[in-house]
């Protein structure tokens, strides 16, 4: 037994060697990064006493990563991150998404309202106040309450007297929590965008897959008021004057550099049971992508026709696209790394560690039975809630769009009553119509819901079926598609925009048009049959697994993984380390470190529409007009690293040994999505735009070279 313990110790530390983890800034392992090559400091990193690397990045608007690059606020991040703000101001007469945009002086920079840029201040571990008089008699109940009030405790000693924002966050499962103190800048304005011929070259073919040459780039600048202080947008308003901001390293990157990814990743999992990794493979996978594939077909077509169609589903498409793919190489990867019998091998020497400690087994023999029975009950109502996610928020918008007047079917009593809350209320719904039909095309929605209501009736577990009480009779099943398509297309108003424009002026009519409408009524019974009868069920079977993992992963730390523990990814800011370098994911294939714009032009020259670039990109190729961006004759493009990432990573800057910026992750090989799960350090590959190319689009092919004039190039 102790050799086959010994040998267990050993296979573990040879699976999580290399370069997996994503690490809380302030509890980095100075020590390995520094023997990998860097040559920064802990302080040069994370610091609350002076600037450090962590002032220059940038939570960009909630879901991606952004960093500061020059004195005048300038920030870099990607053009998909950037890229529904970009659509958002494009017309037929100003078609950004085409020509791109570039502002040549602050003056034409284009408001975004609502978009946020978020620093961190400070990261505080606060496990022992939070659990303050919590142990293990304490039941979840009371648990939670204690959490509650000791974090917002937590939250008005942080923020008192400032105009910070603060928030307690919980790490592996709730065994530790962290305090996040942040400066939340609400005027973020468009600076310059590639068109969408360089900023999502190689569209959906490309996209997850390498070799890869995309220009995933755009550029927004923060502005402060006068006094340097967050505030909303005004005229009056002056570039941020950031604590720090990254150099630029021109000198580029080799094959074996040491490289470091510093942003916030959105989510992994990599501490689970087996059976919620098949689940992952072999149900929500597969239907998700059938969904999502079905929606594309129907969308790429429509975009495909006429220009305004384009530029109206251009962002829609561009998120209903970026999972489907993902999701497909993420089981390509899962399957062919075989990660569910790795899970049951893990899980079995764990057993065997439990099993040989009486202590331990007295108190956890039954710990991984008890997470396969939680995972188990819960699988359907897991299921209904991805389908209804896939339906409700990714499958056709007429739904969501009614469900938007739920507010003022509820309380239209007390609306009536007020005037002035009356007027409010109707000139928000006004407002979110003029908006929803800018973007919005009745026959592709219809489309979309004849293809997708079968599915989601044939996929979904009947014990967590909608029933639409309207169109619903007792013992019958709902009508097909085709009777509810004219229903909800041909006789509702939430798909006329002009009747619907004309029902906000009349309140009363409105009301009672909403009592029949049965798009409003069909979404009401989608919203409700989530919210009362599905969620409610996930949420306790979610509780229960939420506290055995609790302990799995804590035993996990103390037994097994010791220093090489980190808890998963939960939109909080993470740095991974690395470097450059490619992989041979499968047999016969390998992957070079890097591209070029040679590659470009050879994809181009396939006459493939996703391979189209502007006419000027080949010019300045046939010229090798590469100003100082070139490498020995070259430009560089793109290149691939060891650096462990995910979602929310995107438009993270890469940085150098020195904390220079080097390049802009934008996305993972396909076979690498598979880390969010389980990470191989032989194949998982991270990808990233060179800050050469980056530079060379915005000096050279825009002529927005005062851009770069204001940043700060080094060149060793």
């Amino acid at each position: 037994m102790k050799k086959l313990i010994t040998l267990f110790f050993i296979v573990v530390v040879i699976q999580v060697k290399g370069h997996e983890g994503m690490w809380i800034p302030m509890l980095l392992n100075m020590d390995d990064m520094q023997a990998n090559g860097l040559k920064l400091s802990a302080e040069d990193i994370y610091s609350i006493n002076h600037s450090s690397l962590k002032d220059a990045i940038v939570h960009f608007g909630g879901g991606c990563t952004s960093e500061i690059i020059s004195d005048q606020g300038l920030l870099l991040t990607n053009y998909h991150c950037g890229y529904s703000r970009i659509q958002a101001h494009s017309s037929l007469e100003h078609d950004y998404l085409t020509d791109g945009f570039w502002a040549m002086s602050k003056d034409e920079e284009l408001v975004n309202k609502g978009l946020t840029a978020t620093l961190i201040i400070q990261i505080v571990d606060v496990t022992d106040r939070v659990l303050d008089s919590i142990d293990d008699t304490t039941s979840e109940e009371v648990r939670a309450g204690i959490v509650k009030a000791n974090s917002l405790e937590l939250v008005d000693e942080y923020t008192k007297d400032t105009h910070y924002k603060a928030k307690v966050v919980a790490f592996d499962y709730g065994n530790s929590y962290f305090i996040i103190v942040k400066e939340v800048y609400k005027d973020v304005r468009l600076v310059g965008a590639p068109p969408t011929a360089i900023g999502k070259f190689g569209g959906d073919t490309d996209n997850w897959v390498w070799p890869r040459h995309t220009g995933d780039f755009s550029l927004f600048r923060i502005y402060t008021d006068p006094e340097g202080n967050p505030a909303e947008f005004s005229e009056d308003n002056i570039p941020l004057k950031p604590r720090h901001y990254l150099p630029v390293n021109l000198s580029g990157v080799e094959k074996g550099d040491f490289t470091m990814v510093y942003g916030f990743p959105g989510r992994t999992s990599e501490y689970l049971h087996h059976k919620a990794v098949d689940y992952v493979i072999n149900k929500a996978n597969p239907a998700k992508i059938k969904m999502r594939k079905t929606s594309l077909n129907i969308i790429d077509a429509a975009m495909a026709v006429d220009d305004a169609t384009r530029i109206k589903y251009a962002a829609k498409q561009s998120r209903v696209s970026n999972a489907y793919k993902k999701w497909i190489g993420q089981n390509l990867g899962l399957e062919s790394y075989n990660a569910v019998e790795k899970k049951i091998e893990f899980e079995n020497d764990f057993q065997l560690i439990i099993e040989e400690n009486a202590e331990l087994n007295a108190k956890y023999d039954h710990l991984l039975l008890d997470i396969d029975e939680a995972i188990s009950n819960g699988l359907d109502v897991s299921f209904a809630r991805e389908m209804f996610i896939e339906f409700y928020y990714y499958g056709p918008e007429i739904f969501r769009f009614a469900g938007g007047f739920s507010t003022f079917f509820n309380t239209y009593d007390e609306l009536k009553a007020d005037t002035e809350k009356m007027g409010k209320q109707l000139a928000l719904l006004s407002k979110k119509t003029d908006s929803f039909f800018k973007n919005y095309n009745k026959n592709v929605d219809r489309d979309i819901f004849n293809a997708l209501w079968p599915l989601y009736i044939e996929e979904n577990p009947k014990s967590f079926s909608v029933k639409i009480p309207s169109i619903y009779k007792s013992g019958e099943q709902l009508p097909t598609s085709e009777k509810l398509d004219d229903l909800f297309y041909g006789k509702s108003f939430f798909s006329n925009k002009e009747e619907l424009k004309n029902l906000l002026k009349n309140p009363k009519k409105l009301f009672k048009k909403l009592k029949k409408d049965q798009v409003f009524l069909a979404s009401s019974a989608f919203y409700e049959n989530y919210f009362k009868i599905i969620k409610p069920v996930f949420d306790e079977n979610s509780k229960r697994i939420n506290v055995l993992m609790r302990t799995y992963t804590r035993l996990q730390k103390e037994l097994i993984l010791n220093s090489e523990f980190w808890p998963d990814a939960n939109s909080t800011l993470r740095l991974t380390y690395g470097k450059a370098e490619g992989s041979t994911p499968r047999d016969g294939m390998e992957y070079k470190y890097r591209t070029t714009l040679d590659g470009i032009i050879e994809k181009n020259n396939t006459g493939e529409t996703d391979f189209v670039i502007p006419d000027r990109l080949r010019e300045l190729w046939k010229a090798k007009d590469y100003g100082q961006y070139t490498d020995h004759g070259e430009l560089p493009v793109c290149f691939l690293g060891s650096n462990h990432t995910t979602g929310g990573n995107s438009g993270s800057p890469t940085l150098d040994a020195e904390g220079n910026l080097i390049g802009l992750n934008f996305d993972r090989t396909w076979e690498s999505t598979m880390s969010d799960i389980m990470f191989d350090p032989e194949i998982c590959r991270n990808i990233m735009v060179d800050i050469r190319y980056v530079l060379f689009i915005i000096d050279i092919y825009a002529d927005a070279g005062y851009l770069v004039d204001e940043m700060t190039l080094i060149n060793k």
